[in-house]
Parts: structure tokens; C-alpha cells; sequence
């Protein structure tokens, strides 16, 4: 039987698996039982973009338009950096964090001599991915409100829709993390992650960037998680965010897949 039909086979287990999963998912909260301060300390870089370059910036930028409605650039770029926030959170334990557990620490063969199964392993490390990018989401969401930048009563779903956010770019990261050999490999993260950061439309919109360079951008995922986000903000419904939707839970299936592949391979005699 090969890896993919061994993974597809224990697929139909998946909703007993998230129950065994959440053991994964307590082992990672155990691990930052000490260190809760590294915890939440993503959430702060997101911040202080918002207060220096949307408060500080946006003196000078002025307003600017989302789908007809005017906001202030501040208002403009903080959905953005949520949804930024939303990948750092994911992205940190899906790539450092697991490589560390995968190839140095080797926790996933110990947890393996236990009743809990590949799938499970997976299943507990995507789920504490979608954790601490909701840790981080809900802070800023929160800090989006005290000043005053949700627009909308429609806003309180960019909650949801940022952990969706979390969870692509975290079944992407642990899938891209299992083909990995060495800490340099890594550096490959940074390198994907800040283009993503500064050009999918979280400081300006796409009509400020050439149309060849717009065409790349809208295949992003956090571009599509930007453009949800921001719309949801204003308070805008169109059957576009169904398409955003479609495809970052498209991301999430098939990081899962690829994911669950690889440590099949790779911890399985």
C-alpha cells in the first residue's frame, strides 16, 4: 500500500482524530507554560505597523476607498496587518516550532509509541497552528476596535475568517516544513513570507502596482485573506469572498493532504 492510499484511508477517521488530536494540542500548550510571554509576542509587530505607519502615514496619505466606501488610510491598512497576523501566528509553529519537533527533538516518534496515530499528529499540530493565530487575530481585532477602525457590525467575522487564514497558511507551513533537511532550509520562509507581507495589498491597494504584477499578487493567499478581511470591515458582501473563502480552505486540504503524506513517510517504518 503507498503513503497517499495509506493516507487516504485513514481520512474517514478524521472527526475521532481531532478528539485524539487535542493530547497533540496539550503538549503544545505545556510547552508554553514557561514561555506564554513568546506566546503573544507576534502580536505586537503587527501593532506598531498599525500605529506607525496607519496613524503616523496616514496624516499624509489621507483617505482612501474599499469598494466605494471611504475610510481612513489607517482603517484601510488594519485589516490587512490582522490578517497578517493571522499567518505569523500560524506560520511560526507550522515551520520553527515543527521543524524543531520533526528532525531535532523527534517528539512525533515518541508521541507515535503511543495509541495516537499519524492522522492524529497532524490533525494536533494544524489545530495548534489555527490556536495561536486566533491568539493573535483576537488581540488585534480587539485593538481594531478600541480605536475605532471596524466599520461595520459585520466586522466581529473577520475573526472567523482570519482563523481560516491561519489554518492555509499553517497546513501549507507544516507541509512545506516536511520536505525541509537543515535549519538553512528555513530561510526559504522568510523569503515567501515578506514579498506576501508588503505586496498583497495590506499597505496599498492593487491599482497602485502594474497589471502583471496585479495578476501574481491576486494568486496569493494572503492576498485573498487581505481582500476578505477588508471587505467584511466595511461592511461589504459580495459573491467574490466566496471565492476568497473557497480558496484558502482549498489551500487548507491540500496542505493537510501533502502534510499527512510526508509524515507518513517519514515516521512510518
Amino acid at each position: 500500500m503507498t503513503t497517499y492510499q495509506q493516507v487516504l484511508r485513514l481520512t474517514p477517521a478524521m472527526s475521532f482524530s481531532w478528539r485524539r488530536a487535542q493530547h497533540v494540542i496539550e503538549h503544545n500548550v505545556m510547552n508554553y507554560r514557561r514561555n506564554w510571554f513568546y506566546l503573544v509576542s507576534g502580536f505586537f509587530e503587527p501593532l506598531f505597523y498599525l500605529l506607525g505607519i496607519g496613524l503616523g502615514l496616514g496624516r499624509l496619505v489621507g483617505s482612501l476607498s474599499v469598494d466605494g466606501h471611504p475610510v481612513s488610510y489607517a482603517t484601510f491598512v488594519a485589516p490587512g496587518l490582522l490578517a497578517a497576523a493571522a499567518m505569523n501566528g500560524a506560520m511560526w509553529d507550522a515551520t520553527f516550532n515543527f521543524f524543531f519537533k520533526l528532525k531535532v527533538e523527534k517528539t512525533f516518534e515518541t508521541m507515535l509509541a503511543t495509541p495516537l496515530s499519524v492522522l492524529d499528529v497532524a490533525c494536533g499540530e494544524l489545530g495548534w497552528t489555527l490556536i495561536r493565530g486566533a491568539i493573535y487575530s483576537s488581540g488585534f481585532l480587539v485593538v481594531m476596535s478600541i480605536f475605532g477602525y471596524c466599520q461595520s457590525p459585520l466586522a466581529i467575522l473577520c475573526l472567523p475568517a482570519a482563523g481560516l487564514i491561519s489554518l492555509a497558511f499553517g497546513a501549507c507551513g507544516l507541509a512545506a516544513t516536511s520536505f525541509m533537511r537543515s535549519w538553512q532550509d528555513l530561510g526559504t520562509v522568510s523569503l515567501a513570507m515578506l514579498p506576501m507581507f508588503l505586496f498583497s495589498g495590506t499597505f496599498y491597494g492593487l491599482t497602485f502596482y502594474p497589471g502583471w504584477l496585479q495578476a501574481i499578487i491576486r494568486l496569493t493567499p494572503l492576498y485573498q485573506g487581505v481582500a476578505l478581511l477588508r471587505d467584511l470591515d466595511v461592511g461589504v458582501l459580495t459573491p467574490v469572498m466566496w471565492v476568497h473563502v473557497g480558496y484558502l480552505c482549498l489551500l487548507t486540504l491540500i496542505g493537510f493532504i501533502v502534510v499527512s503524506h510526508r509524515l507518513v513517510r517519514l515516521l512510518t517504518p
